[in-house]
């Protein structure tokens, strides 16, 4: 458990935050200055939520030293919304973020939880890999082929540097490990990192998450609030499933990156941003764009880097360190003390094609070592998708497809997807997955046959 120091004058906050977090995190509160820089000399602190105004005394000078006497303090300031231009200078002077008062809980844990991830870099920043896989390994990449040799080699090129990538790639493929790993390798580690996924998030509200709002902006606004790009101040903001942003939005993303500058929604202020723009899509951009679904001029935008994906079928060189990740990690969260795979049931495995990739394996092995009841797993723990595994497509005879002859690409779709969702017991993020579609596009197409 995570240790976290409150520092605020006020003695309610102080309590009602313990007793909000102290369920996730270790809280020490401490009410003046003197008592939490005490606190700092006498005990490590991952985490720091501290007062941008404490009585007398100046929140920023209690952070230099804070970050004096702990370097690798990661620390949240909290202002009154008066008071935005002192937290922005906060920050530019070595703290992590910042939040308005009242402070919003759940932002707060959101926040806090990114926090968290560069607490535990930071606990290990004096320590580096001895190669780059080693190195990106802590962010969940696993592989030493040469597919993924290339894409660390092209993490190392552009961590430090400001230029908008775009990561493409089949589902599943690790994305947004990619997209963690440029931010926290990289010159921003100590700043926010924003993941908004584009296809998850209700069209209507997409653009209130991206730009946040004002107050009395809509019905419901009874407050202001910051979007993604203003939370990711000084730091990255992770636009996941690019392809499926409205196409009303993309020229509103478009102007952003552009200028530089956001407008929140009932405001006439604009706000100038220092943010590095990482998106990321499963589909063809370039598809897209022919087809009128994506703006060209956006594209050039996004992909001024491009790092590229490669399925797991492509790397299958790299099985047998995902296969000893995956055991190892489950073994520590299901509390299982398994060694590894019996020949059958790694064969089967190796056989097995991924259509969903790296997070279908993690899928299938967790599964088994749920079903494991000795020290390896064997054939009868695997889930049945792979017990029934089918040949590859490229092996199937043209008999094979008379059922389909005479049936437009429409229909043949259409059985495919119901087929794929039967087979995955309704399941739609693994019916996508396996598919090769966003979640989004999978409702679409299930909206469109419930029409005809």
């Amino acid at each position: 458990m995570k240790k976290l120091l409150i520092i605020d004058d006020e003695m309610a906050i102080c309590t009602s935050l313990r007793f909000a977090l102290e369920d996730t995190y270790h809280v020490v509160t401490a009410t003046n200055p003197a008592e939490g820089i005490r606190y700092a000399k006498e005990t490590t602190f991952d985490l720091c939520l501290l007062d941008l105004k404490l009585g007398a005394a100046d929140g920023i000078e209690i952070l230099q030293m804070l970050k004096t006497i702990q370097p690798h303090l990661v620390v949240i300031m909290m202002t009154a919304y008066g008071t935005i231009a002192s937290a922005v200078e906060a920050v530019k002077k070595g703290a992590y973020s910042y939040l308005t008062k009242p402070l919003q809980i759940d932002e707060l844990r959101a926040l806090l939880q990114q926090a968290a991830q560069v607490a535990e870099l930071n606990r290990n920043i004096d320590a580096p890999p001895e190669s780059l896989d080693e190195k990106y390994g802590a962010f969940g990449l696993v592989g030493k082929s040469p597919l993924m040799q290339q894409v660390y080699q092209m993490i190392e090129k552009v961590k430090d540097i400001p230029s908008t990538v775009l990561i493409t790639g089949e589902s599943g493929t690790g994305k947004e490990l990619v997209a963690r790993a440029i931010h926290f390798a990289g010159r921003r580690a100590g700043q926010p990192f924003e993941v908004v996924n584009c296809a998850a998030i209700p069209e209507n509200l997409l653009e209130s998450e991206l730009f946040g709002y004002e107050k009395g902006a809509f019905t419901g606004a009874v407050q202001r609030r910051r979007g993604s790009f203003e939370r990711a101040q000084h730091g990255t903001i992770f636009l996941d499933e690019i392809g499926e942003l409205p196409l009303p939005l993309q020229a509103k993303l478009l102007r952003a990156i552009q200028q530089r500058e956001i407008t929140p929604l009932g405001s006439e202020q604009n706000i100038r941003l220092d943010v590095r723009i990482i998106a990321a899509t499963n589909k063809d951009l370039k598809h897209e764009v022919e087809r009128g679904r994506f703006r060209e001029d956006l594209y050039f935008r996004l992909s001024v880097i491009e790092i590229a994906l490669p399925p797991l079928r492509e790397r299958k060189q790299d099985l047998d360190l995902l296969f000893e990740y995956f055991i190892r990690r489950y073994n520590q969260s299901l509390g299982k003390s398994i060694k590894g795979l019996t020949p059958e049931a790694y064969q089967r495995l190796v056989d097995y094609p991924y259509p969903g990739n790296v997070r279908e394996l993690s899928h299938i092995l967790e599964s088994a070592m749920v079903m494991c009841d000795g020290e390896h797993i064997d054939l009868h723990d695997l889930p049945v998708k792979v017990l029934q595994l089918q040949p590859p497509l490229t092996a199937l005879s043209p008999t094979d497809f008379s059922p389909l002859v005479g049936m437009t690409l429409k229909e043949v779709e259409k059985q495919l997807i119901l087929a794929t969702l039967k087979a995955n017991r309704g399941h739609r993020q693994r019916t996508a997955d396996m598919l090769g579609i966003s979640e989004r596009g999978l409702r679409n197409k299930l909206k469109e046959y419930e029409q005809e």
